[in-house]
């Protein structure tokens, strides 16, 4: 069986259903392939899901700040039917410790200072005011519990935080996926769930589509590989990692899922807290229970997956060690016997900052290196996937770059940044922190 369209998105997780429907939009006909019978059924279902927009880079900020104004209008955004059940942007904030390792984000600061995205400065009364459980005692630097000294205070108080109270976390990212999906079939789109792709096949020396493991081929002059923690594969199979200075490879990630202290309601009362203190981000969760994951410090092992489809899905003593660090901030915090959470893999680039980009063969595009950080991005990573498309159609952006406006902000910004071509970024965090 065969079938043509003018572009294929490999993955139909939050970033790849995005792509379609703005590529739909623009009257493109659009099949996405998936190896999940649903969409947002792979990583993206294991996404804390959090819409912050601090970033240690100011691309990082004005992409992260524009972002966050479609999870705001999200049906508007969509064009959905009232009758469609949505995911939900819930605002709560997100507060971030100063600390030596994020340089008492006066970059962070600075970043949003200059896009107008508003911030707060809090001192350790605020803090304790907002968060009565919390102990601000320094633990730094994090360590594992097997380490000396772990859960010992080593001198001296935090010195404040920054509040974005603009930041929020998304109820149901799977169902946030599907919904984007939705919106790129009104406009035209299909979609081959429950497929793999096997093959990307080439004609004349350009991508000219890919086949399936059902055998069904699928031509198309664009395919633009979204596939997440299977990206390395695709590229691989499309053969274009040679001029590749940034890669992409699957990690192994655990989020401790527990309840919060008695007496509080994280759940309405609660914020997103990133702490480099004690390398750790938290996150409320319906019924009052907190989402813990780690900022990934020295002392937690990056667990590279060699395959994507075969990894440890059971938890290990990183969930104890994560839920013990945060018990240091909290110290009423019960941890129960159970564990509860998520295991599941990111998509993780060199410098943890994803490719947007083309690639060495004519028509094969890729939005890979995303996951941990980008979810928050889907939105506007699919725009820019779209004007990309576009731009390769006159212009060739590895010698000229394309310069993309960001349409809520009117930022422009030089989507080279996403090369995957690029030096490493040293001003990375090198972490789930981007």
């Amino acid at each position: 069986m065969s079938t043509t369209a003018d572009v294929i998105v490999i993955g139909a997780g939050v970033i790849g259903a995005a792509t379609a429907f703005e590529l739909a939009k623009q009257g493109r006909s659009v099949v996405v392939v998936d190896r999940n019978s649903q969409a947002g059924h792979g990583s993206t279902a294991g996404s804390c899901a959090i819409i912050r927009m601090h970033y240690s880079t100011f691309d990082g900020t004005a992409f992260a700040w524009e972002g966050y104004h479609y999870w705001r209008d999200w049906a508007s955004y969509l064009g959905a039917p009232h009758s469609e059940m949505l995911a939900k942007f819930k605002p709560c904030g997100c507060l971030v410790m100063k600390t030596e390792a994020n340089g008492h984000l006066t970059e962070h600061m600075e970043n949003s200072a200059k896009l107008g995205c508003p911030f707060e400065e809090w001192t350790n009364a605020q803090i304790q005011d907002a968060l009565p459980m919390y102990d601000l005692n320094r633990f730094a630097p994090a360590k594992r519990m097997d380490q000396p000294g772990f859960g010992e205070p080593t001198g001296g108080e935090m010195s404040g935080a920054v509040l974005w109270p603009n930041a929020g976390y998304v109820t149901d990212p799977a169902l946030s996926a599907q919904n984007l999906l939705n919106a790129a079939f009104r406009h035209g789109a299909t979609a081959h769930l429950g497929r793999s792709v096997i093959a990307v096949t080439q004609e004349n020396g350009r991508c000219s589509g890919v086949t399936l493991d059902d055998g069904t081929a699928i031509a198309a002059p664009v395919v633009i590989n979204i596939a997440g923690p299977a990206s390395s594969a695709i590229n691989a199979l499309a053969g274009v990692t040679q001029d590749m200075t940034i890669t992409t490879r699957p990690l192994r990630q655990e989020v401790v899922h527990v309840p919060a202290p008695a007496g509080f309601d994280f759940e309405t009362d609660g914020m997103i807290v990133s702490d480099s203190d004690i390398a750790l981000y938290c996150r409320p969760e319906h019924g009052n229970n907190i989402l813990i994951g780690s900022e990934d410090p020295e002392c937690d092992t990056h667990h590279w997956v060699e395959d994507d489809l075969d990894y440890n899905a059971e938890f290990s003593d990183q969930w104890t060690t994560q839920a013990m660090r945060f018990a240091q901030r909290v110290p009423s915090l019960g941890i129960p016997s159970k564990t509860r959470g998520v295991v599941d893999l990111y998509d993780a680039s060199t410098d943890w900052i994803p490719i947007y980009d083309k690639s060495s063969l004519p028509g094969f595009f890729m939005a890979c290196g995303t996951s941990g950080n980008q979810y928050k991005n889907a939105p506007i990573a699919a725009k820019l996937m779209a004007a990309l498309v576009a731009y390769e159609d006159s212009e060739d952006h590895d010698a000229k770059p394309l310069q993309f406006t960001l349409p809520y902000t009117d930022v422009t910004i030089d989507a080279g940044f996403y090369s995957r071509k690029r030096p490493i970024n040293t001003a990375s965090s090198f972490s789930v922190l981007g």
